[in-house]
């Protein structure tokens, strides 16, 4: 649902509408039936759906690669024993989670400009006039979380040549009520 049909002027005929994605283009009619056509072609479609796709792709790859290397870096695992490499490992990892946003939101942007685009160009017959679909505003949605998360991965990592101190769990000392401490804090 990247585009979705548009009903202008006459052209108000409700009987079907028309979904076009990445990977397909669907219609549905008004009695709930859909058919969907997966395009026939790669070197058929447009450029910048070509693009889109690429970059669509890239990103979920770059984005499980951030995932990965996020939680090798994470202070509960035992990859790496050194707080420095571990920030480094984890300030890498939210780099690649600002780099997935970029390439989430480049095809987005780009679609979204050619349907405006084609929208208000007149020459564009009213029947070919498409809006932007769900699809756009879910992708918009995921791209700010996707770059706000990485920011806050990338700000969290301590600054070069500033130490983390390394984190000491101890029970709690409270005398009882004869003035010796509990058993159960030595455990």
């Amino acid at each position: 649902m990247w585009q979705v049909s548009a009903f202008l002027e006459q052209n108000i005929v409700v009987a079907q509408f028309t979904w076009e994605g990445l990977w397909m283009s669907c219609v549905v009619q008004s009695t709930g039936q859909m058919q969907c056509k997966v395009y026939d072609s790669i070197l058929a479609l447009e450029p910048e759906l070509q693009a889109g796709r690429a970059l669509t792709i890239l990103a979920a790859i770059v984005g499980l690669i951030a995932l990965l290397v996020t939680i090798v870096g994470a202070q509960c695992t035992t990859c790496f024993q050194s707080s420095g490499v571990k920030s480094r490992i984890v300030f890498a990892g939210g780099v690649m989670y600002i780099v997935t946003g970029l390439l989430v939101l480049i095809p987005l942007c780009w679609t979204a400009n050619i349907v405006i685009k084609d929208f208000f160009n007149p020459h564009v017959p009213a029947s070919k006039k498409r809006e932007m679909g769900a699809a756009l505003y879910v992708g918009w949605t995921a791209t700010a979380l996707l770059l706000l998360g990485g920011v806050l991965i990338c700000l969290s990592c301590p600054l070069r040549g500033q130490r983390t101190p390394p984190v000491k769990y101890s029970a709690s000392r409270r005398p009882t009520s004869n003035g010796d401490y509990d058993k159960k804090n030595y455990v």
